[in-house]
């Protein structure tokens, strides 16, 4: 598959630890470093003699020393449980907001795959992955996430969906993490098409699927029209469910179905809770960011 270094950002929740898992099990055959973040903000404190008796400094010393010694367990929790010895794995605490220490990680590290974990429905408004999980894929443009859901057990990818409209040129290199993956695993790619009534393709999306096809001649390939079902999102839900797949891939570009589901209303993305894990391939070529200076900035996680 050849990808050397993976981040995994934690809060050492129930569902960081099964992202841990699953990213463990999918690069178990390969050399490569597992890069597990954590990003800490003290707790602000909650009255005014507390504030008059606590400064800031000591709070991010104590808020530092529990980021340290959680990843530390998590570590020792990963090497009691598994054995394989061409991974490594390296911890990063910072003081810092999720999003601009990964920009800054996956620059600094030449970080090739983002795996997170993603929440459970906890409010309407995060119902669609967990709010950390969109923020990650909406600011991060050079590099593909993989979302996790809270309880997925590690299925080997033997059947990749690729949903797409056809309507966007691909890039070899954009494609290049779904065609590792299908490599890695000799996994069939599923092609799906969701229409919202079924007509012929135009040239355009003609010419994108004959591309498609070119990049995809090392790997056997499917191509799926669907017509949709009440949303995109549930289209794809029933779909991934009727084949069996075990690994979503989408590109994420204006217009897409990646667009399209994270801005669907509440009520039309209700029962889809990425019921399996989803592999997000930012457009290449746009606004890559520069360095990100880390902002000493105080917030609230998620």
């Amino acid at each position: 598959m050849s990808m050397k270094n993976i981040l995994i950002p934690t809060d050492f929740s129930e569902n960081a630890w099964n992202a841990a898992q699953y990213a463990i099990e999918l690069f178990k055959e390969e050399e490569c470093t597992l890069h597990f973040l954590n990003v800490y903000t003290p707790a602000i404190a909650s009255s005014r003699f507390m504030a008059a008796s606590l400064n800031g400094g000591q709070l991010e010393d104590g808020a530092h020393a529990a980021s340290l010694r959680g990843l530390e367990m998590l570590v020792g929790q990963i090497r009691k449980r598994y054995t394989y010895a061409n991974q490594n794995y390296r911890t990063i605490s910072s003081f810092s907001l999720l999003v601009d220490e990964i920009k800054s990680v996956v620059e600094e590290e030449g970080i090739e795959l983002i795996i997170t974990g993603t929440k459970g429905a906890s409010g309407l408004e995060e119902v669609f992955m967990g709010s950390n999980t969109v923020r990650i894929i909406k600011s991060i443009k050079n590099c593909p996430v993989l979302a996790i859901p809270q309880h997925f057990e590690f299925t080997a990818p033997t059947e990749i969906g690729f949903a797409t409209d056809f309507n966007r040129f691909y890039t070899q290199s954009e494609l290049q993490p779904m065609i590792n993956l299908a490599h890695a695993f000799g996994a069939n790619v599923r092609i799906v098409h969701v229409q919202y009534e079924i007509k012929a393709l135009t040239e355009l999306q003609q010419f994108n699927l004959s591309m498609l096809r070119k990049y995809l001649d090392t790997v056997p390939y499917y191509v799926h029209t669907v017509s949709e079902l009440n949303s995109v999102s549930k289209t794809l839900e029933v779909f991934s469910k009727e084949l069996d797949i075990h690994l979503l891939a989408m590109l994420n570009y204006q217009h897409s179905y990646m667009e399209k589901m994270t801005r669907e209303p509440v009520i039309k993305r209700v029962a889809f809770h990425t019921q399996i894990p989803l592999l997000v391939i930012p457009e290449l070529g746009m606004n890559s960011p520069s360095k990100n200076k880390k902002e000493n900035q105080m917030s609230v996680s998620n």
